[in-house]
């Protein structure tokens, strides 16, 4: 991306991180912001920032980290989002809580036969599984921890032709996004 902070990259004059907390936020009690760059850069957001545990394992890391915050909220669940999907729907919450399986079960967000494991309506009870899981693999996935609770995926179509979760990597991805963003989404 040409380097600074992807999240603080702009659509329409607003932040993707500040974007993700816009869409994100009605749809659920509290939100958190889970990063491991300098908190100040997000100090206009006025959100707790939560840091990955000093052996962060990638995004697993996050939920680690979130699921601590959200057990010492009195949450059941974590809701996670990119901040890098500018498009992500607006009833994601409501949708995963809708296909959440039995209680210690993941929900997680699909759309054109693929996972976005990323997207996931996390139970706070997994908290201590997942620490073990960390702890014995050093090769974990998002998709593997998922699987060992009992995922379900819960699937989202395309709206015009564009997928809800698409990915902001590159200039052209952004480029794009700022395209789409002109249809209102």
């Amino acid at each position: 991306m040409g380097g600074g902070d992807k999240f603080l990259m702009q659509i329409a004059g607003e932040t993707m991180i500040a974007r993700a907390v816009r869409r994100l936020g009605p749809q659920v009690a509290t939100v958190a912001i889970s990063a491991n760059c300098d908190p100040a850069l997000l100090a206009p957001l006025h959100l707790p920032v939560l840091a990955d545990p000093a052996s962060s394992r990638g995004p697993l890391s996050g939920i680690q980290a979130g699921l601590a915050w959200a057990r010492a909220q009195g949450s059941t669940h974590l809701a996670t989002a990119a901040s890098d999907t500018p498009f992500f729907p607006m009833q994601l919450v409501a949708r995963l809580s809708g296909a959440a399986g039995p209680a210690g079960s993941v929900a997680l967000a699909a759309s054109g036969g693929r996972a976005h494991p990323v997207f996931g309506l996390w139970p706070v009870s997994v908290e201590q599984a997942l620490n073990r899981f960390l702890a014995e693999d050093d090769r974990a996935r998002m998709t593997d921890f998922a699987a060992l609770c009992g995922s379900t995926l819960v699937d989202f179509a395309f709206e015009n032709g564009v997928d809800p979760f698409f990915n902001v990597n590159t200039p052209d991805d952004l480029a794009e996004a700022r395209r789409l963003d002109g249809g209102g989404q």
